[in-house]
Formats: structure tokens, sequence, C-alpha cells
């Protein structure tokens, strides 16, 4: 493709919500330009190494039709690419980064790889497009509407929007973690091992003063990963080194060189500790970069609260909602209520032209923990790609907009606003 330099809508950053908001606005007739600075979309999906993709099909049933868009493109690979687990998605990461790509050619989405958000181009209060770094240097691309779907809420910052970041009152940040497959065992046992130590809590202990990177605790992924005799690693990560932001190189490449090592120690503590399940195994491949929880979010004309999560809050302006945990990672995990995200929750307080989606949408700390599950960052982007593509083909801001016409969209999307 020739890189254009102006499209409907501008969508920044292709994990679940990016892919949302393109399929969404693509597919309701906006030439849309998807952006993603990896060599693949999937976001953590693709990089968390086979981590689900939670809240995609809650209580088992279609949640949309651009999560069922994704799903079906997976599907057509089969059990290699994928397996449904109750609300969740077990990807074989490879077969997913294909199939996102496939989704996105079947709805018409432009998409670009290897392309960094770097700035945003801004007049008056408005956002008109964004910058990337690129190997031809910096690109200016111009858009009707942009979608910050980046995780960190780049554009908006980039922007002069005002944004929120960690817990109010001392900026704790949730740690980052580094997911990594281990390889040679018998699945079944090493989970029976992982349930009968409480998460090695009693081989943490034994094999701390050998191996001093270990974390607190740490977990097998919810289903075994697609391939045979692996699973996947989640743990506390980076909890122990304290607070790390990951809108800062120098505390990434803290995270980097933590996560790596301490990989390398847990697999051995595990072969040395572990006993005879785990006299074989092996480090099967770590993901390419550290996965990072909570960062900045857009302060928005709403915040969703601990409150709206508990209570399942319900809003006359609903476009969305959110499914699942309550999940500070490694802090805190208890369940919360379904609960809607109103529009205003994507719309910055200030600043036109721009759209949040995903994890970075207005929330306090506590609030953004209970948003993050994929299926749910899946369903914002949808959102808030379906209201780029009206607000450009009406000529107005996305603030502009009758929220009703958003929901009667998202109606015929399939999307269950009332979930009665």
């Amino acid at each position: 493709m020739t890189l254009p330099d102006r499209v409907d809508v501008v969508v920044a950053g292709g994990g679940p919500a990016g892919i949302g908001a393109a399929l969404g606005a693509a597919r309701h007739g906006a030439k849309t330009l998807l952006l993603e600075r990896h060599a693949f979309f999937g976001g953590v999906a693709a990089y968390g190494m086979g981590m689900p993709m939670n809240q995609m099909r809650p209580e088992g049933r279609p949640r949309g039709a651009m999560h069922e868009a994704l799903i079906a493109r997976l599907c057509v690979y089969g059990d290699d690419a994928v397996r449904i687990s109750g609300h969740a998605l077990v990807c074989n990461v490879e077969y997913l980064k294909v199939a996102v790509m496939d989704a996105l050619d079947e709805a018409g989405c432009d998409y670009l790889l290897h392309s960094r958000v770097v700035d945003a181009l801004v007049e008056g209060n408005r956002v008109t497009g964004v910058v990337l770094a690129t190997k031809e240097g910096p690109v200016r691309v111009r858009a009707g509407a942009v979608v910050d779907a980046t995780g960190d809420a780049d554009v908006a910052y980039y922007a002069g929007a005002a944004t929120l970041k960690g817990r109010e009152g001392d900026g704790y940040l949730s740690p980052m973690t580094l997911n990594f497959i281990i390889s040679n065992i018998d699945v079944a046992a090493a989970r029976a091992a992982e349930a009968a130590d409480h998460g090695f809590h009693d081989l943490i202990a034994r094999a701390r003063a050998r191996y001093p990177l270990l974390p607190e605790r740490m977990h097998f992924e919810l289903a075994p990963f697609p391939i045979a005799n692996a699973l996947v690693i989640n743990h506390a990560g980076t909890k122990a080194v304290g607070v790390l932001d990951g809108t800062r190189p120098e505390d990434l490449t803290v995270a980097e060189r933590y996560s790596r090592r301490q990989a390398l120690q847990i697999v051995a503590a595990l072969r040395e500790f572990g006993g005879p399940v785990f006299a074989g195994v092996q480090l099967g491949a770590t993901g390419p970069q550290v996965g990072v929880r909570e960062t900045r979010r857009v302060k928005g004309v709403y915040a969703l609260t601990e409150a709206d999560a508990q209570t399942g809050s319900r809003f006359d302006d609903a476009i969305a909602w959110r499914s699942g945990m309550l999940d500070i990672g490694f802090v805190r995990y208890e369940a919360m209520r379904v609960h809607d995200v109103p529009y205003r929750a994507l719309l910055p307080e200030a600043v036109d032209g721009l759209l949040a989606a995903g994890r970075c949408i207005s929330a306090s700390h506590v609030a953004a923990s209970a948003g993050k599950s994929m299926g749910n960052c899946l369903a914002t982007g949808h959102a808030a790609g379906v209201a780029a593509a009206m607000a450009v083909a009406r000529r107005v801001m996305p603030r502009d907009l009758e929220v009703r016409a958003i929901q009667a969209a998202l109606r015929d999307d399939g999307v269950d606003l009332e979930r009665n």
C-alpha cells in the first residue's frame, strides 16, 4: 500500500482495543488506518505468549460483531489456532497474528506495522492527526478523527490532553510481567503440582536463597497453551523491584533486564526444586517485551470509579459494558459486577477530535483494573471506532454526536447494551 497522508479515522495501537476500533470504523464506512509499533497486531494477546483473551464471550455468548469477526478468522485455522474456554480464547499467538490481519483485510481496513506514533497533530484544541516514526523518517497522517488505543494514552498525552497515572494519592502502578512458555513437561502433572503448592508458594520459599529473583507467587495460565507439553507462566513480575513506570524508557529497561533474568531463574528453580514433574523442564520462549498493566489514562468527561465496578452502575449513555474481575495485578483480585461504560469515559475532558479506547479510557486506578480484560478493551474499541466513523460522516466532533445514534449502530452490530 501507499502511505496515505489523510484518512477518515486513524487508530493508534493494534492491541485488542485498536483491533475493535479499526474493525468498527472500517465496517461503518470510514477509510481507516490502524497503526502498530510492533511487527504484529494483538498487543498483549500476542506478546503475552498465550495469555487467554478473557471476556470475549461472557457466559459463552457472542458479545458483538467485532469480537465475532476476530473469533471467526481464528476458527478458520482450527484447533491449532484457538480453543474457546468459557468466556476466554486461548490462542496460539502465531495464528492470532495472522487472523487479525485476515479480519482487517476482510473489513477493508488499511494498516501499518513498524510505525510508532510519536506525536499528535493539533489545531486549536482539536487533534487532526498523528506523526509516525518510520524507517523513512517522520511521517504525518491527517484524519477526521483519531482513536487512542495505545494503552498508554500516548496520543492524548502528545496532544496536551489531561491524563491520570497510577493510584490516587501515591502514584502506585501495577507491576509489569514478562510471560513465558515452559516446555517438555507433563501438562496435567504440572498443573496438579501448582494446585497442590498453592501457586508454588513452598517451592519459591525453598528456592529463593539460590534464586533471589523469584517472584512472590506465580501460576500457570487458565488453560493449556495449544502446543503439546507446554504451559504459560504468569507471575508477580516486577512487584519486588518497586514501582516502575511503563512510559519511562529507563524504567522499561530495568523491567526487561530484571524480568529476563528472572525467567531463567524460575525455570532453573522449577527444575531443581520441583521434583520429577519438572526435572526436564525447558524454557520455550519469552515474550518480545514485558507486559505493562497500567500507565496513563485519559482524564475524561466522566471517570469510572471503583463503586461503578462493585455496584454494577448503569448509564444512559452506555456504549459498552465490562465483565470479569477487578484485578490489580498480584495485589488485589476480587469479583466485580457487570457495569456500563458511558460514552463520556471515551471523551477527553477538553480536547476534540479524539476518542480513547481500551485500558486508557477515563477511570480511577481501581476502576481501570476492572476493565483491562481483552474482551472489555475490544468492546470500548468497537464503540470508539463506530463513533469516530459517525463523527467523520456527519462532520461533527465526537463529543457532539447523539449517543442514541451510536447506541443504535452498536445494537445493529449485535451489542447487547441492555444486558437483560
